[in-house]
């Protein structure tokens, strides 16, 4: 269905549509794509930010026509170049407009600090297309979302055979992509348990039910030991200061006792005015290790300049946090090592792998802690849980998540999906899991690669235009 639907916006592009047109034609289908994807954050802006329900719906539809930008840039600049090449349809189809979309996907995920949620190249976690990850990342399989498009549009010209070939070879090559073993396993497995406690939203940060909820996650935690006992983010909702005499000291005992790291989402107090929103892991060991997030959500963790107005309205709580450093240590289990990283920031597949680039020891195993609680039982969980797969695949890496209400799950270094909690529902997730090590393509370059493609398939479009030119001035000639 994507490749449908991409396919008919550059039909529509590609009939010699002005550069007027090819822009709002992007816009309107990129506000479509947007608000199709990301609807649910009308559940967060009317059920718990308390907003009247026109004014969310007036939310989501600013979202979208900012998200709509990227699609107006992608065939825009298209058509532009289109003009200004004298490009045949075949070099615009099947090297300008990929690349265009593929870079405007890839801009949607830094302007501004970036909001890459529903990249086209999420759909393909399980597609042959999942093969590419590891090599050039969600936006290059973006890149070649848009390539199988633009065959299936030459398809209404000629030499369709050719046409399906292209189609054909992109996926047996993602196909066979999926044998190559990036990373190798390395140390003993660890034994996992994942915590989902399925706090109502509501009452996640009302201190008449913070007894309960602490109540509630120590007995969750010390009811087995495990290697690794991973809470979900701001499992405990409060500051240090304000829990109960002796609860951390609680946990710290039975994590000594019993051999257990504990992986805590809590808030952490670093002044009158400034906290993080952090992992603490509590082990057996003396060091102590926190991990604050350092990519936070516009008005939900952090207030963009003239906008204190607007998050004041939404009464968040914790929506002006610290940022945390861009490269942080991972924390040590066993042999094993385990990168943080909390809800939304496994989003950006680029800084991961600029940590496991560049850590003096990289991680063997990823973490993400999550709160989706905030968008109610909508496609916020599942659609997490595919960013979750594709960061897997571009890393080699395994990835635990523990999670409020969902997805709570372990997924193997090569994007499978091993253990999982059903959703929206008070469990705890059991496994025993090993992590790689070595570097894929992706974690070496990064998004680099898949730039540097495109620049090379923009300079075949300019040399085919330069052939279709001169051609026509032969012709011309002749005549």
């Amino acid at each position: 269905m994507q490749f449908l639907l991409l396919a008919y916006l550059f039909y529509q592009v590609g009939l010699g549509s002005s550069v007027k047109r090819a822009t709002l034609l992007g816009w309107a289908f990129g506000f479509g794509w947007s608000v199709g994807a990301m609807w649910w954050l009308f559940i967060f802006m009317t059920r718990f930010a308390h907003l009247p329900a026109i004014l969310g719906v007036i939310g989501v539809v600013i979202l979208g026509l900012y998200m709509g930008l990227f699609g107006a840039f992608a065939t825009g600049v298209a058509s532009w170049l289109r003009r200004r090449w004298s490009l045949p349809l075949g070099a615009f189809v099947l090297l300008v407009l990929p690349v265009t979309w593929g870079v405007s996907e890839w801009m949607r995920g830094w302007v501004f600090t970036g909001f890459p949620w529903a990249a086209s190249g999420y759909a393909h976690d399980r597609s042959p297309l999942a093969g590419y990850a590891p090599l050039v990342g969600v936006y290059g399989i973006g890149v070649i979302v848009a390539l199988c498009a633009g065959c299936l549009v030459k398809l209404t010209q000629r030499k369709r055979l050719l046409t399906l070939d292209l189609f054909a070879v992109l996926l047996l090559v993602g196909m066979s992509l999926r044998s190559v073993e990036w990373t190798h396993v390395t140390g003993a497995p660890l034994t996992v348990r994942l915590l989902q406690g399925a706090i109502p939203q509501d009452r996640k940060f009302d201190y008449a039910f913070l007894e309960s909820i602490l109540d509630q996650y120590r007995g969750m935690i010390t009811a087995a030991p495990a290697d690794l006992i991973a809470t979900p983010e701001t499992a405990i909702p409060v500051f240090a200061h304000m829990l109960p005499p002796g609860y951390l000291e609680s946990l710290q005992r039975f994590a000594s006792v019993n051999g257990s790291t504990l992986a805590l989402g809590m808030p952490l107090l670093d002044g009158p005015t400034q906290y993080a929103n952090s992992v603490v892991a509590v082990s057996p060991q003396p060091q102590p290790y926190r991990y604050d997030k350092a990519h936070l959500v516009p008005f939900g963790e952090f207030i963009p300049p003239g906008f204190r107005w607007f998050t004041d309205m939404l009464n968040i709580p914790l929506s002006d946090a610290t940022r945390g450093k861009p490269l942080q240590a991972p924390f040590k289990v066993k042999d094993q090592w385990v990168l943080p990283n909390i809800c939304y920031e496994d989003v950006f597949g680029e800084e991961i792998a600029y940590q496991l680039r560049t850590a003096p020891q990289p991680a063997t195993m990823l973490l993400n802690v999550s709160n989706l609680s905030w968008y109610g039982q909508s496609s916020a969980v599942p659609q997490h849980l595919q960013i979750s797969r594709m960061r897997t695949l571009e890393t080699g890496r395994p990835m635990l998540r523990a999670t409020n209400d969902g997805a709570t799950a372990v997924i193997d270094h090569r994007g499978k999906v091993t253990h999982l909690l059903p959703f929206y529902t008070k469990g705890t997730l059991s496994a025993t899991v090993r992590g790689t090590a070595g570097m894929t393509p992706y974690i070496r370059f990064g998004n680099a690669l898949f730039l540097l493609l495109g620049a090379l398939a923009l300079a075949a479009a300019w040399f085919s235009g330069r052939k279709y030119r001169l051609k026509k001035a032969n012709v011309g000639k002749m005549g």
